[in-house]
């Protein structure tokens, strides 16, 4: 069953999150003891400044538990450089496609486009904990695009939450969002960052079942100030941060909060004034 916050509860959310400070981020600090050295479209531990894909053999990292993702549990991920991990093999692909179809590859992306990081930031990741539970996250803070451009830079951060506290596999899967400014490399018929065939943002298991978050592949849609801005938007009623809920290794994806519920709450708002009057 789908989870659609009403009523009252579903106005106060959305003006929660129009109160919200642009200054804010969901992101959670840590989860960054191994750095993903500089590269453009390599898999963990691919590295190296020149250009193009990066030497290096990928391989699968740790987890720390057991992950069922639609019934096939995982125990590592390969980290790629482009916005995503995937659990059968890596993955260089820099021109994001739709987040659809059979792959044989699940993929988890809570920003799949074309990451440069052979200059500024690195990627980083590693194990921690959430709420006392254990946790793997990845880092993409203040990340550039191909070819090597530093002008708009983007802050995202994948968390993986070990929930066996409620049955053995289960997870909260979160895409936490700090400034989002750009969408598209310049090899995906981008021009400065913006622009071509845009960024994707969702999750696969590789079978076909699938989800994208709204504005996904959209162009304008999911940077700062776009629409569907990734920064502002949630499912979670926490401004800048989707969580996906992974029990019994299925997801249940509740509806994103945004000016459409905003709208819908005002007007149950009005219509209790009116009805008080």
């Amino acid at each position: 069953m789908t989870i659609v916050p009403s009523g009252l509860a579903a106005a106060l959310l959305a003006c929660t999150a129009l109160a919200w400070s642009a200054s804010a981020s969901p992101i959670v600090p840590g989860f960054d003891g191994t750095t993903f050295l500089a590269n453009d479209d390599g898999t963990y531990p691919a590295n190296g400044p020149g250009s193009g894909t990066p030497p290096g053999t990928p391989v699968a990292q740790p987890l720390g538990f057991g992950f069922n993702f639609y019934g096939t549990t995982y125990a590592s991920a390969f980290i790629n450089n482009n916005g995503n991990i995937t659990f059968n093999g890596p993955q260089s692909t820099f021109t994001p496609p739709a987040i659809t179809g059979p792959t044989g590859n699940p993929l988890i992306a809570p920003f799949f486009a074309d990451v440069d990081t052979r200059v500024g930031p690195l990627v980083t990741f590693g194990t921690g904990t959430l709420g006392g539970q254990a946790a793997f996250g990845v880092n993409w803070l203040g990340v550039g695009f191909y070819s090597q451009q530093t002008a708009l830079a983007n802050s995202f951060q994948l968390l993986l939450v070990d929930r066996s506290d409620i049955a053995a596999g289960d997870a909260d899967i979160y895409f936490n969002y700090g400034s989002m400014q750009w969408e598209t490399g310049d090899a995906s018929g981008g021009t400065g960052g913006l622009g071509g065939t845009c960024a994707h943002v969702g999750f696969n298991n590789g079978a076909g079942v699938s989800f994208e978050v709204p504005g996904s592949g959209t162009c304008g849609a999911l940077v700062d100030g776009g629409p569907n801005e990734l920064r502002s938007a949630s499912n979670a009623g926490v401004p800048g941060q989707y969580l996906f809920e992974v029990r019994g290794g299925s997801i249940d994806v509740p509806e994103p909060a945004g000016l459409a519920l905003l709208g819908a709450g005002l007007m149950v708002l009005a219509g209790s004034r009116r009805r008080r009057r």
